[in-house]
């Protein structure tokens, strides 16, 4: 069921200065947003690339609910959270009211009379999180932790803080390569969304054609069935994880087949520049989308991203405070 079908993301995300009040997705945001979301993060890792700790949400409740597992990503809000010193709960919905027969909105409207702050939104059907910031908690800063093959927005941030980090060139010079399921992958479609607004001019999908999506091409990206011509002379490649289901399925024939004609390895990667960076949002089938050699290789930044990961979730729930906040007439609560 796709829920999101009332006003567009980009209309609730921000207050009315301006601010980030829900983190949704990334299509409709400006490159200024983006941007203050990576500087926001970047001043979270000190000189010695590690994470800070602050009191910016001391007193505040972040409640992470997940409908769809998701043990890293849960992981990482929480750490997240607890670095800026908020309360954490983690609902587990499955043995929540829903499951005894209450509804949805019932069971999120009691989640928010306990003085939630955050909710942290994971779940199954595209659009989840929009109709749950705009229909049922507004009050509540709704940050979007993967909804359907709609959005994964933290991804997307964590990838391009990842890039902005490790390459250390303007977005606007890159050539970047994402590889694999485009057509079923939330984190492609919030990946390209992000690489245009922040400037990337040269953007190439890869993968076979049951698994690439089709029109992507008038959205100024380029198209490869080819690994080799996609890969060659790319500053950042990106390999997707492909979910058991695709697995010998009419959209891809075996993994053996996949890794042959797709996977990532050392005579591929020998195509891009020298100075290639290699990233995956994990977990990884080794062996299928890319080779050990190169995962644990001189040129992967994978984690990196996880590090990245929390500066990024911890950089969105302290701007969604600070809009949710603003909104309210409170912001004396909450400085960055």
């Amino acid at each position: 069921m796709h829920l999101a079908a009332l006003h567009t993301p980009s209309q609730i995300q921000l207050n009315q200065d301006g601010h980030l009040k829900h983190f949704i997705t990334i299509e409709g945001l400006s490159k200024e947003t983006l941007t203050k979301i990576l500087d926001t993060a970047h001043s979270f890792i000190n000189d010695q690339n590690q994470l800070v700790t602050n009191n910016l949400l001391e007193g505040r409740t972040v409640m992470n609910l997940f409908f769809e597992n998701s043990t890293r990503t849960r992981t990482t809000f929480e750490a997240a959270a607890k670095r800026l010193s908020a309360n954490v709960l983690n609902i587990d919905i499955a043995r929540s009211s829903t499951s005894k027969g209450e509804t949805l909105r019932d069971t999120l409207w009691n989640l928010e009379a306990m003085a939630a702050d955050i909710f942290v939104v994971r779940h199954s059907s595209s659009g989840a999180a929009h109709f749950i910031a705009q229909t049922v908690c507004p009050h509540v800063a709704i940050i979007n932790a993967g909804d359907g093959r709609h959005a994964h927005p933290t991804q997307a941030m964590l990838d391009m803080l990842t890039i902005r980090r490790e390459t250390k060139k303007p977005f606007e010079e890159l050539s970047v390569a994402i590889i694999g399921d485009i057509k079923h992958s939330r984190v492609a479609r919030s990946d390209v969304a992000a690489l245009q607004t922040l400037g990337c001019k040269d953007i190439r999908l890869i993968g076979p054609n049951t698994l690439l999506p089709v029109g992507f091409d008038d959205y100024g990206v380029r198209m490869f069935n080819k690994m080799d011509d996609g890969v060659a002379d790319c500053d950042v490649i990106i390999a997707l994880r492909i979910q058991n289901e695709r697995i010998e399925s009419p959209a891809l024939s075996s993994q053996l087949e996949f890794y042959k004609m797709y996977g990532l390895d050392e005579r591929r990667l020998a195509l891009a520049k020298p100075n290639c960076i290699v990233m995956h949002p994990g977990p990884m089938n080794r062996g299928v989308e890319i080779a050990s050699s190169i995962a644990d290789g001189p040129q992967s930044v994978i984690l990196h991203q996880v590090t990245n990961g929390i500066a990024v979730r911890m950089a969105v729930l302290a701007l969604s405070m600070q809009g949710q906040l603003q909104e309210k007439g409170l912001i004396e609560a909450v400085s960055l």
